[in-house]
């Protein structure tokens, strides 16, 4: 088996226990996920299956769009709703949605985020959480990201849900960067609105352009035959439609296969140069032989991942 499976990941799970039940169901060891998800989230993660986890690398970098609930009224150190209120409850009976939707239109573009204590990236060889958990705060870096745009949910119009407790509730769709944290944007939203907020709710609607709409529960993967799984993966070369393609000919096939460089013809120069990096080379059926780095200065492509003999 070869290629990738959209799961929806429920909530209550890691998306360590996707892998781990993923496995269980195709009896392959090999299987990795493209971008993880906190427990409390749900929504697309992209699992590949066999060799095809080498390909992992060419779509953490894809951008995400997420589904979130923020709850206006104070903040957490995890900046979630799995975490301790560390800021006095505020109120926040006189903002309006415009004034709501001005601060979020803020938030849209090139900005520096600095990453929550409470996540998995690594500082000084440690991951933050560890640190978190064991009382201590690590100096970090604010990191480069894009929110390409964030609005109000207007499924019923835009609302501001009250709670019992004083505190309120909006949803908001976040198209951005990958490496955005949508919890840290909450957290940054309720300062902006200096009432204290934090993500209750998260949905990854998309990885790219893989869509909610053609996942699968892990309940249907753990239900399918060995034959529908295979008809349900997703074939390699169509796990990188944001690569551009070069065909290869038999004499082509033979030297990526070997691992060795190729020139193009003008025309694919032209495509290679203008995308300014990494490129799908596929044979004449279309099947992924390898993914190839093309250098302008050479005009040469060098195979960078190469799927093997038996993909061709």
């Amino acid at each position: 088996m070869l290629g990738a499976l959209i799961i929806d990941k429920p909530e209550g799970i890691s998306s360590h226990d996707v892998v781990a039940r993923g496995r269980r169901a195709t009896g392959i060891r090999r299987i990795g996920h493209a971008g993880t998800l906190d427990p409390f989230a749900t929504g697309v993660l992209v699992v590949c299956i066999g060799r095809a986890t080498r390909l992992v690398q060419f779509l953490v970098g894809l951008d995400k769009e997420y589904i979130a609930g923020v709850r206006l009224g104070y903040a957490t150190d995890t900046q979630d709703g799995t975490g301790k209120q560390i800021t006095p409850l505020r109120t926040s009976d006189e903002l309006s949605l415009e004034v709501l939707q001005r601060v979020l239109d803020q938030f849209t573009g090139p900005q520096l985020q600095t990453p929550p204590m409470f996540s998995a990236k690594k500082v000084g060889g440690e991951r933050l959480y560890k640190a978190a958990r064991a009382g201590r705060e690590v100096t970090r870096e604010p990191v480069n990201i894009v929110v390409h745009s964030i609005g109000l949910i207007e499924d019923d119009g835009p609302r501001l849900t009250m709670n019992e407790d004083g505190t309120r509730d909006f949803d908001i769709r976040v198209r951005c960067s990958s490496g955005t944290y949508v919890r840290t944007l909450a957290n940054d939203i309720g300062e902006r609105l200096d009432v204290g907020a934090h993500l209750f709710k998260l949905r990854r609607i998309s990885v790219g352009h893989f869509r909610i709409a053609d996942a699968l529960t892990l309940d249907e993967v753990e239900r399918m035959t060995v034959a529908d799984m295979g008809s349900a993966l997703i074939s390699t070369s169509e796990m990188l439609p944001h690569l551009p393609i070069v065909c290869l000919d038999e004499e082509r096939t033979k030297l990526v296969i070997n691992g060795r460089a190729f020139s193009l013809s003008e025309d694919e120069r032209a495509g290679a140069a203008h995308a300014g990096g990494s490129l799908r080379l596929c044979d004449r059926k279309g099947v992924l032989v390898a993914v190839g780095e093309y250098d302008p200065s050479l005009k040469l492509v060098s195979p960078r991942v190469v799927m093997g003999v038996e993909s061709v």
